[in-house]
């Protein structure tokens, strides 16, 4: 048996960008930020390392997350991780 299973809790980038596919289904996409703190050993300094996640969100869930969610915004988001690639067009 397999498991993709995501759990990220973190900062909202910016606003949620609500659209909609041809056949009317609701899509919405937001941008999180994660980080991680540590001191580095050689010098004692606080290191503070961000990671930034793009997360997709459909059907009635796009819709919430649009109405109540704003940048800044501290959310748990748990979901699947998935891999997307594109050819640039040069």
């Amino acid at each position: 048996m397999d498991l993709n299973k995501v759990m990220i809790i973190g900062r909202l980038t910016r606003d949620p960008e609500l659209r909609q596919t041809p056949s009317g289904t609701n899509v919405c996409q937001i941008g999180l930020a994660t980080n991680y703190v540590y001191n580095n050993q050689q010098t004692g300094q606080k290191v503070e390392q961000v990671e930034y996640h793009n997360v997709v969100l459909w059907r009635k869930l796009a819709e919430i997350a649009n109405q109540y969610l704003r940048k800044g915004k501290r959310v748990y988001i748990e979901g699947r991780l998935q891999t997307r690639s594109w050819d640039a067009q040069d």
